[in-house]
C-alpha cells in the first residue's frame, strides 16, 4: 500500500534521522529498554509513538528522565498550566479521595456543583451553564451537539491548519490532515472550512509590516470570507475557532469583532476553542478577552486537571440550555469529584498565585528579547504571541519567507541536548508554552539556551 507523508502540523515529526541522532547521543539504556516496551505495546501513531525519551519525575516546569537528565518543559502538551505536581492540587486531589472517589452520573455532588458554579464566575459575559467531559475533543463535540440542537441546523465553519482534537467530530471541524485526511475516510457532513487569519503568510495574499497587517490595504478579507460563507450557506449552525490559533498567530486587530457581527446577522452562533489558550496562559484568563468578543459557547481542557487528571468543560450561555430531551455527553465521569477538586484547585492557584498577570508580564519580557533576537539574526522572520504562548517563526530567506524547516528541527534538537523541550509548529515555528509559575530567571534561562541553540544549529 502506498504511504502518503502529511504535511507538518501542529507537533514535530516523530521519525526523522535528526531525532534518530539525538535519541543515540542522548538516551541511555534504561530509556531504551522502555522505549522498546512502549512500541511493542503501542499502536504506532504519528506525532507520539516511538517516544522520544522515558522520564521518570515531573515536578514544577521541569521533566527529568529515568537517567536523571533534566528539561525545561516548554511544551506540556498545554496541561502543564500550573507546573507539575503542584502541592495544592495533589492535595485536593488526596483529601477528595478520602472523602467521596466517585460519583455515578445518576447523582450529582457538591465538589462538581462547585467547579460549574466557579467556571460561570470566571468566564466571560454571561456564559454561565456548564457540561464536564474527560477530555478537550469531546468536550468540542459536546458544543457541536448543543449548537445544533439549539440552532436547528447541522453545518458548521471552522479553519483549515486548525486543531480541535481527534474525534470523528472533533477532526472534522478541524483542519489538519494528519487527523482528517488519508486513512481515516469520510468526515462528519457540513463541516465547511475558510482559510484562517494569518498575517505574516496572508492566505489571501495581502502584504504585512513585521508580522502586522496592513489593515486599510486588507480591510480584514479573512473575516469577510467568514461573513461571505455564513451568508451564502444561510444556516450554518455554529464558527467553531481558538481565538487565538494555537500555532501561534494572534488575531488581526477587529477580527473576532467583524466575526461576531456576522455570526448574529445570520443566527449563528459563535464557539471559542480555548482548550490550549485558556486559564490565563495568554495574559487574560480567557483569550478571547483580548479581543473584546464573548462567544456563545467556551469550551475548556487540558490544564484545567492541574496537569493531573483529564477533564473538560463546556459552558454556554443560559438561553442555550434547550437540550433537556437529549443527551449530549452524559459520560461516566462527566461528575468525577476528584477530577472537579483538581479543577477547583488549578483556579485556585492561578487566582491566588496572581498567575494571569505572571503571564502577561513575562511574555511582554519575553517577546522584547525575541524581537532583540530577531532584529539580529536573519534566520528569524516573525516573533508573535500573548502571554506564555511565544512562536519564532524560522526562514531561510525573510524577503521570500521560505520555511526553514531543517534548521527548526535541528534548533529543537540542539535545545534538547541543552535541557529544554518545546515544540515545531508547521515545521519551521518554535513553539513556547512553559508552565505559568515560571519565574523570570527561569525564563531567562530558557532564552539563553533558546538562542544558543538556534546559534548551533545555524553553525550546522
Amino acid at each position: 500500500m502506498t504511504r502518503h507523508q502529511p504535511p507538518p502540523s501542529e507537533s514535530d515529526t516523530n521519525a526523522t534521522p535528526l531525532r534518530g541522532a539525538w535519541q543515540a547521543a542522548h538516551v541511555g539504556e534504561a530509556e531504551r529498554a522502555l522505549l522498546r516496551r512502549d512500541s511493542a505495546a503501542f499502536l504506532h501513531q504519528s506525532v507520539s509513538t516511538p517516544c522520544l525519551t522515558a522520564i521518570a519525575k515531573a515536578e514544577g516546569i521541569w521533566l527529568e528522565d529515568l537517567s536523571g537528565r533534566r528539561f525545561m518543559d516548554f511544551h506540556g502538551n498545554s496541561a502543564h498550566t500550573v507546573g507539575y505536581g503542584h502541592p495544592r492540587v495533589k492535595q485536593a486531589i488526596a483529601e477528595q479521595l478520602e472523602k467521596l472517589s466517585f460519583s455515578p452520573r445518576r447523582f450529582t455532588c457538591e465538589r462538581s456543583v462547585e467547579l460549574a458554579e466557579t467556571l460561570g464566575r470566571i468566564t466571560p459575559g454571561t456564559l454561565s451553564k456548564v457540561l464536564f467531559t474527560t477530555g478537550g475533543s469531546d468536550a468540542v463535540e459536546v458544543a457541536i451537539k448543543l449548537a445544533r440542537a439549539a440552532t436547528g441546523r447541522f453545518k458548521t465553519l471552522s479553519f483549515w491548519d486548525a486543531f480541535h482534537g481527534a474525534g470523528f467530530g472533533a477532526s472534522a471541524v478541524g483542519g489538519e490532515a494528519l487527523f482528517r485526511a488519508g486513512p481515516h475516510g469520510p468526515m462528519m457532513p457540513g463541516t465547511e472550512h475558510v482559510a484562517p487569519f494569518a498575517c505574516y503568510r496572508c492566505p489571501y495574499g495581502w502584504p504585512e509590516r513585521d508580522g502586522k497587517p496592513l489593515l486599510d490595504q486588507c480591510r480584514l478579507s479573512c473575516a469577510s470570507m467568514v461573513r461571505y460563507v455564513l451568508e451564502r450557506e444561510g444556516d450554518v449552525a455554529a464558527v467553531i475557532a481558538e481565538p487565538m490559533r494555537a500555532t501561534p498567530v494572534p488575531p488581526p486587530p477587529g477580527y473576532w469583532q467583524a466575526v461576531r457581527d456576522a455570526c448574529d446577522a445570520t443566527g449563528t452562533l459563535l464557539i471559542f476553542d480555548e482548550i490550549p489558550t485558556g486559564l490565563g496562559r495568554t495574559g487574560r484568563m480567557f483569550s478571547c478577552e483580548h479581543d473584546g468578543v464573548v462567544p456563545d459557547i467556551l469550551v475548556i481542557g487540558k490544564g484545567l486537571g492541574g496537569g493531573v487528571l483529564p477533564i473538560a468543560a463546556v459552558v454556554a450561555r443560559p438561553e442555550l440550555d434547550v437540550g433537556a430531551d437529549w443527551a449530549f455527553g452524559h459520560y461516566t465521569h462527566e461528575k468525577n469529584p476528584v477530577t472537579a477538586a483538581a479543577a477547583l484547585a488549578t483556579i485556585a492557584v492561578i487566582e491566588d498565585e496572581g498567575l494571569v498577570d505572571r503571564a502577561a508580564r513575562l511574555g511582554a519580557i519575553a517577546l522584547d528579547r525575541l524581537e532583540a533576537l530577531k532584529a539580529r539574526c536573519p534566520a528569524v522572520g516573525d516573533v508573535r504571541g500573548r502571554g506564555l504562548m511565544i512562536g519564532v517563526e524560522l526562514v531561510e530567506d525573510r524577503a521570500a519567507k521560505r520555511p526553514a524547516k531543517a534548521l527548526a528541527e535541528r534548533t529543537l534538537y540542539e535545545a534538547l541536548a541543552r535541557g529544554l523541550s518545546f515544540k515545531t509548529t508547521f515545521g519551521n515555528t518554535l513553539t513556547l508554552a512553559p508552565p505559568l509559575v515560571i519565574t523570570e530567571p527561569e525564563l531567562m534561562q530558557a532564552l539563553d539556551i533558546l538562542e544558543d541553540a538556534l546559534g548551533a544549529a545555524l553553525a550546522a
